[in-house]
């Protein structure tokens, strides 16, 4: 059996990273992989709910990393680690890399507080009790502001953190600027601002190189 692998998705909204994990997904697929799709916050019916919360209900710094990272643990012992443990792909829009661009950077919370939070949620749940769970590999589509915001406009009714001003996601997108910084080896930097195949050509390129697929996948 294969070992798992786990790759997740992120950018500030906008992106458009969600319209490249059904290709990637297909592409996995092809190879004979099975795979798993989800998302967060949610990927459970628990987190699906605290997902709501988040993205209508107001609330502050605190309370948002609290929800995002009990929606994290369930979305973990529920989905991610079973899935991991039989050797499947699991493709993720987003992660915790996430919670500390918005509510780490966006929000402007103690990212001590949201270590400890990453720390407790993410550790004891693979068959390493020590191991906290991270990414593989995180795809970053990097998006000037401004792009992102044009691409929202024409996007459904905003949700409490699409509605956020630009100098909101120009905090965002400095926080994922600094998560990169911090994990190289673990980020996949994409132009995002190019057209949607060029986009596409990175991101298989990208994971080509690193030996996940191969190179018949379009």
């Amino acid at each position: 059996m294969e070992p798992g692998l786990f790759i997740t998705f992120e950018g500030i909204d906008g992106a458009g990273k969600s319209s490249h994990i059904e290709a990637l997904a297909c592409a996995f697929e092809a190879q004979g992989r099975c795979v798993t799709r989800t998302r967060e916050p949610g990927g459970t019916p628990l987190a699906e709910k605290l997902r709501a919360l988040l993205l209508h209900d107001a609330m502050d710094a605190l309370t948002e990393a609290l929800l995002v990272f009990a929606a994290r643990r369930d979305h973990l012992v529920q989905v991610i680690e079973p899935a991991l443990a039989r050797g499947e792909v699991v493709l993720c829009d987003r992660f915790t890399d996430a919670t500390f661009a918005y509510q780490g950077a966006g929000r402007g919370f103690d990212r001590g507080v949201l270590l400890i939070l990453e720390h407790l949620a993410q550790t004891g749940l693979a068959q390493d009790p020590d191991l906290m769970r991270e990414p593989d590999a995180t795809v970053w589509f990097d998006v000037p502001v401004e792009v992102a915001a044009q691409r929202l406009a024409a996007a459904r009714a905003p949700d409490r953190f699409e509605a956020e001003p630009q100098a909101f996601f120009q905090r965002v997108a400095q926080g994922y600027a600094e998560r990169a910084a911090l994990a190289p080896q673990r980020f996949v930097r994409i132009d995002g601002a190019q057209p949607l195949a060029q986009v596409q050509q990175q991101v298989f390129a990208a994971l080509r190189q690193r030996g996940w697929l191969e190179e018949a996948a379009p």
